[in-house]
């Protein structure tokens, strides 16, 4: 029978992202705030004293099979299927080797908690754990959940078929769930989860490096607005474009997608220079590409306006990015951003998918300093006392040793 730690004890946690490297570059198609959460995350539970190991698949033949950070944690590279960049949708195939890849590892050391992070994760730690013969709880943070990308996208949702009920099947499997915000709950209920199988937990923001002084990117003498992110149509890039027309004097960067050697490329970045054309504002539009994670906050600091106009977001870090540096925020009322934005007090928020109410506000936000000024002290404050990644941090362990108080030990089969 398995003995957890006591309370207050290190723990051993393996974190498992199958398609989300905390190594990757941001911006990339399948590399954004998942990226950034459980790179954050592993770093503040190190700080806090703990063995952690994060899991994510190989994607290149010669990544090394463990890299030690210097933030305190370690990751590990599991083959499972090509060593080589795929499409996050086309993972499903490849979880059982993924899962015999981590029932190896965990066969000869078992971490005290595992937590993985998106839904082909929990599939490959669930099916790994549940082989073994001292049991492991497992808990799941979803990032997204195949019935809101369903609804919201229809026939264009790549997902694999049978997401939904695999997402089903998962919320009954894992100990626990950690939602990033209330919005997420209520989906989660809907697929069955019962009230006391989830915690909420948001995403973080370090307010050591994303502050309101320190290095600003070129600017242009225009006032800017600023979208940051993948560039995927469900982010909203293309109302920002839109909303555009309604703003004369502004200019829109967008910060996100490849290289910016390769953005004249990009099939995104074309169509969305054909709408800019389309609406008058192709003099205005500039599209900057992927930057390096150390270069976002200089980024976000050169922006008079931040927009996050997601159609729907599971939580949305570009939010408390924005608001820890100080400037004020725009962002549709979608998911957890209805949470992260206070309306009225760092940002605004708007309708999705609503180009016109959305150029209306960014045109009055432009026109009041102090307004601006206003929203962007309240959000300092806010990212600092509410979503620091210590907090984070420090709230996620205190579920972990809740599951491990709680679970009832098992026999081990023999």
């Amino acid at each position: 029978m398995r003995t957890h730690r006591g309370t207050g004890a290190p723990l051993r946690i393996d974190l498992v992202s199958e398609h989300a490297s905390p190594l990757a570059a941001i911006g990339g198609v399948d590399a954004g705030g998942q990226n950034v959460h459980v790179a954050a995350l592993a770093a503040g539970l190190a700080a806090r004293g703990h063995e952690v190991t994060v899991h994510t698949r190989r994607d290149d033949p010669d990544l090394p099979d463990e890299v030690p950070t210097a933030d305190g944690y370690a990751v590990s590279h599991l083959t499972a299927g090509p060593a080589r960049a795929l499409p996050k949708d086309d993972l499903l195939g490849h979880v059982p080797e993924l899962a015999a890849a981590l029932r190896a590892r965990w066969g000869v050391r078992p971490p005290d908690v595992v937590h993985a992070h998106f839904w082909m994760s929990g599939l490959a730690a669930v099916e790994a754990a549940g082989s073994l013969l001292t049991p492991v709880p497992v808990l799941q943070t979803f990032h997204a959940l195949g019935s809101v990308k369903r609804r919201h996208q229809g026939d264009a949702d790549t997902s694999p078929a049978g997401r939904i009920e695999l997402e089903r099947d998962l919320c009954a499997a894992v100990d626990h769930v950690v939602a990033t915000c209330s919005d997420e709950v209520f989906e989660l209920r809907r697929l069955g989860l019962s009230r006391d199988r989830v915690s909420i937990v948001p995403c973080g923001v370090d307010t050591a490096v994303f502050t309101p002084r320190g290095p600003v990117a070129p600017r242009s003498g225009r006032p800017r607005l600023l979208v940051l992110g993948r560039l995927v149509e469900r982010k909203g890039q293309e109302d920002a474009v839109r909303a555009l027309a309604a703003v004369p004097d502004a200019e829109l960067v967008v910060v996100g997608g490849p290289p910016a050697d390769a953005v004249d490329a990009d099939p995104e970045v074309r169509r969305l220079r054909a709408v800019a054309a389309e609406v008058g504002v192709a003099d205005r539009v500039c599209f900057a590409g992927s930057v390096a994670r150390a270069d976002v906050p200089a980024w976000v600091r050169s922006a008079d306006v931040v927009l996050a106009v997601p159609w729907y977001e599971p939580f949305g870090i570009t939010p408390l990015e924005a608001m820890a540096c100080g400037r004020p925020v725009v962002a549709t009322a979608v998911g957890g951003l209805q949470d992260s934005v206070a309306d009225g007090v760092t940002g605004d928020l708007v309708p999705p998918r609503d180009p016109a109410r959305l150029g209306e506000v960014l045109a009055a936000l432009l026109a009041d300093d102090a307004r601006r000024a206003a929203y962007g002290a309240a959000g300092v404050r806010r990212a600092r006392a509410r979503y620091r990644w210590a907090r984070v941090a420090a709230d996620t362990e205190a579920v972990y040793r809740q599951v491990l108080s709680t679970r009832r030990p098992v026999e081990a089969v023999r």
